[in-house]
């Protein structure tokens, strides 16, 4: 759906980085990454993955890797992820409702043209 994103639920489970959908619990896609334990972080707009001492950025939608860094010379262990990135202010219950409405009128509009 054009300017519609559905929520997830990302887990980190024996080597694999999941997608679930946050209403219905169904998986939505599944990137395997490794055979150990796993640290899953979304930073508001991210989605970072580290495993054996790498750490991969994957899209958060389709779960396709977008760079991925050995970390060379720091070893195999657990990783602790963090970013600077500022977290966004959470979105009124007003604004929400009209970026809402504005998806569906694009939706809508394209629905109709083709």
């Amino acid at each position: 759906m054009a300017g519609s994103r559905r929520s997830l639920v990302y887990v980190g489970i024996h080597g694999c980085c999941v997608a679930l959908d946050r209403d219905t619990g169904d998986e939505v896609w599944r990137a395997t990454l490794g055979t150990d334990y796993m640290t899953v972080y979304w930073d508001g707009e991210a989605l970072f993955v580290a495993t054996r001492g790498e750490v991969t950025r994957l899209d958060p939608e389709t779960g396709a890797a977008l760079w991925h860094n050995k970390l060379k010379g720091l070893g195999r262990g657990l990783v602790s992820l963090a970013s600077n990135r500022a977290p966004s202010a959470p979105m009124s219950a007003d604004a929400a409702a009209e970026q809402k409405r504005r998806e569906t009128e694009v939706e809508t509009a394209a629905a109709a043209a083709g």
